[in-house]
């Protein structure tokens, strides 16, 4: 399974790792955070730095922001053309496509909070020091763009949003109905799967005779 989170800054993709994923057992699920991309990244196609990250047979992927990234700031901030980012809608049809043939569960939220709301989390910030360590010049100038970034979110949505996979739009204002709402999906999801487990790799019934056996014996 792979579940992409986005939003805006402070709409909760942290608190939802924790919250929601935080259930999920460390062994067979990781979290990958994309920020703004090194200089090797930028290098190469804007999927290259994202495929590696997919998640195996068995295991679960989180990605804290993703390759959505690459249609959103770079659409606001103008370093895409519009050819650009259609072609990049595309790339990325096709690229969350080839995952779904293989096997693998995707679902995208998108975390929606108020302007307001983002603002009263940046004070807070400011005011709890175990959480002073996220604050960036960045979250502030940002808000400037936020009606562009809205617009990016709503066009991003639309032109990706799949049956294979599916956009969850979810209203984070308050964190309990984000994580409520986030669980509830992920639950139905993976309950439509009908998962079960691997079968055994030995015969359970020569175990059984052999081993039992021995303990009768002694």
């Amino acid at each position: 399974m792979l579940i992409v989170l986005q939003g805006m800054d402070a709409a909760g993709k942290d608190g939802t790792v924790r919250h929601v994923m935080g259930a999920f057992n460390p062994q067979g699920a990781t979290v990958t955070g994309f920020n703004v991309p090194t200089a090797e990244e930028r290098a190469h196609d804007f999927l290259w730095r994202v495929h590696p990250h997919a998640p195996r047979k068995g295991s679960i992927a989180i990605f804290n922001r993703s390759h959505y990234e690459d249609v959103l700031v770079t659409r606001v901030h103008k370093e895409i053309s519009a050819q650009s980012r259609e072609q990049r809608y595309e790339d990325i049809r096709a690229f969350e496509k080839l995952l779904a043939q293989n096997g693998t569960l995707i679902l995208k939220f998108y975390l929606h909070i108020s302007k307001e709301e983002q603002l009263e989390r940046f004070e807070r910030r400011l005011d709890d020091r175990s959480h002073n360590w996220k604050i960036s010049e960045a979250d502030y100038t940002e808000r400037e763009y936020w009606d562009a970034y809205m617009s990016a979110y709503e066009d991003a949505l639309r032109a990706t949003s799949r049956k294979h996979a599916p956009w969850y739009a979810i209203p984070a204002n308050q964190k309990w109905f984000r994580n409520l709402a986030v669980s509830q999906i992920v639950v139905r999801t993976l309950e439509d799967a009908h998962l079960s487990y691997p079968k055994p790799t030995v015969d359970l019934n020569e175990i059984r005779r052999k081993y039992h056996a021995a303990a009768t014996a002694h």
